[in-house]
């Protein structure tokens, strides 16, 4: 069976409504950090690019991804003016069952948050088998999932802003 490959990149482009009141969270894990500072430079580089200025952009950090959600949550509130949040982390496979743990809890946990907060918390966290898998997906020959995500995010607060 033929597997798939898509670069993470490669999006449409959409119609935002204005983007001159809105605020992004970025959160990032500094664990692995040599993929989540990738990660980032792909998210800030896809906000700026769709017309937000780096001061609508704010960047927190973590220490790894498993904190993510409980800084979205931090995040939200303290700062209920903050539209939408992009989660950026990287776990990868080890010897252990932790992978596991980690990768679950983080995918339920920010989604949660989303749901519950009725806003967009965005899971920009690669969830890797290897180093490798991760370089290919944070700038590599897959793309940046960084960009991915604030493309979801955007394309989230345009439907929000489209039901209100």
């Amino acid at each position: 069976m033929e597997e798939k490959k898509k670069n993470l990149s490669d999006f449409n482009s959409f119609k935002l409504p204005s983007l001159q009141n809105i605020t992004i969270g970025i959160i990032v894990s500094e664990w692995n950090d040599f993929v989540t500072e990738a990660l980032k430079e792909g998210t800030i580089s896809t906000l700026l690019e769709f017309g937000l200025k780096k001061e609508q952009i704010e960047v927190y950090y973590v220490p790894g991804s498993f904190e993510l959600p409980t800084a979205a949550v931090m995040l939200l509130e303290a700062h209920p003016d903050i539209d939408g949040i992009i989660c950026l982390g990287c776990v990868i496979q080890g010897e252990t069952r932790h992978f596991e743990f980690i990768s679950q809890a983080v995918a339920t946990g920010i989604m949660k948050i989303g749901v519950e907060y009725a806003s967009p918390v965005i899971f920009g966290v690669l969830t890797c088998d290897t180093i490798e898998q991760a370089k290919e997906r944070a700038g590599g020959k897959h793309g940046n999932k960084g960009v991915e995500a604030a493309v979801s995010c955007l394309k989230m607060l345009a439907l929000e802003r489209k039901l209100k």
